[in-house]
């Protein structure tokens, strides 16, 4: 393929991803405008869970069976994808709401240090990246991005238990604040979307011999 055909190629790749990410913030919206999220008490919030599951899967899909997408992930821009994951120190308002009654502690202090401590170190990931060519294949990369994946992880079974499911472990507040505009954003747009990025990034890596 000529190179003027593959950057062409490459810029609409661009924008159909863009235009994707754009449609699925408005669709999460709108559902959630619409209350399509909340459940009630004492049930698993399983809206919440299909819009952080589907996401994912869709990712994976189009990884294993798009060339193209396998393409543009593979040689997506390191710097970028953790910088965006710098982001995750917005986490402080999981434990400032905490402290408001807004929301448990079972959720939010896991939840919220966990975003902390991988949005406080994403600058000095980012100071890596630019300054040592092979920090990429670092065993140290790798542990930070499988960290922030545990995290995330983390962050949605805690804040699925604590929905009203389990009130012997989480007490009588509960994560309904997550399920409504605009906390609902979080678990429903941005968490998988920081997800889609640590795997993003691991499977670049994983192209290549790791160092020490």
């Amino acid at each position: 393929m000529l190179p003027a055909q593959t950057s062409r190629d490459n810029s609409r790749l661009k924008l159909a991803v863009g235009g994707v990410l754009a449609l699925w913030f408005a669709l999460v919206f709108v559902l959630g405008a619409r209350g399509a999220f909340p459940r009630p008490p004492g049930t698993v919030p399983i809206p919440i869970i299909i819009a952080f599951i589907t996401p994912i899967i869709v990712f994976l899909a189009a990884f294993r069976w798009s060339r193209s997408f396998h393409d543009f992930v593979m040689v997506a821009d390191l710097r970028l994808m953790a910088g965006i994951q710098a982001w995750r120190f917005a986490g402080l308002g999981f434990v400032a709401l905490y402290a408001q009654g807004a929301l448990p502690g079972f959720f939010a202090w896991p939840a919220g240090l966990g975003d902390i401590a991988i949005g406080v170190t994403a600058p000095w990931v980012i100071l890596g990246l630019i300054q040592r060519p092979d920090f990429k294949n670092s065993r140290l990369f790798v542990i930070w991005n499988l960290f922030g994946m545990v995290d995330l992880l983390v962050a949605i079974a805690t804040g699925a238990l604590s929905s009203g499911v389990a009130p012997a472990i989480t007490g009588v507040v509960t994560t309904a604040p997550m399920t409504q505009l605009p906390l609902l954003l979080i678990p429903a747009y941005l968490v998988p979307l920081f997800l889609m990025l640590h795997l993003a990034t691991l499977f670049q890596v994983s192209s290549k011999p790791r160092k020490k």
